[in-house]
């Protein structure tokens, strides 16, 4: 005759209200971790990309300057690079790389934060639906970082009129 297995515990069903509870929770700690670092190599990236198109327009403006005073015959090359220090100044300026990079730095510390309050309600040993809330609104304010909103730790303001 087989015996039964002494295996790890069993958790709760996934038909119990603790039980989906529980998995609500979990996934909204794995989709913050993902977005943590989404929002991290994003802010990254865009760091070098303001690098890459703000110090060559800084250096391309300052030799084309030097290039012009030089002699005459230096007119047309200095030109050319002024155009392109300008191009590389246009091109920052319209990808905004510091404002991108500041938003997903909010982000990423948002997201971290949905990530810790759902780390938290996963150690308690039973959920009830407050505390699945709770991490919902802070999923909504890690959504909104982008945005630039800056809300309060205790969460977003409150709506008039509710």
């Amino acid at each position: 005759m087989a015996t039964p297995s002494a295996g790890p515990p069993v958790s709760p069903s996934w038909n119990e209200p603790s039980g989906r509870l529980r998995a609500e929770v979990e996934r909204l700690c794995d989709e913050a971790l993902r977005q943590k670092d989404l929002a991290h190599r994003r802010a990254d990236f865009w760091a070098k990309v303001d690098i890459a198109l703000g110090f060559p327009a800084a250096l391309l403006a300052g030799v084309s300057g030097a290039a012009g005073l030089a002699s005459v015959d230096a007119r047309i090359p200095a030109a050319l690079v002024a155009l392109t220090a300008a191009g590389c100044a246009a091109g920052a300026g319209f990808l905004r790389g510091d404002n991108r990079r500041v938003a997903n730095k909010r982000a990423r510390q948002a997201w971290a934060s949905v990530e810790a309050k759902a780390r938290m309600k996963l150690a308690k040993e039973q959920l009830d639906p407050e505390d699945l809330g709770e991490v919902l609104e802070r999923r909504q304010i890690a959504l909104a970082a982008y945005e630039g909103d800056d809300y309060p730790p205790d969460g977003p303001p409150a709506v008039p009129g509710r």
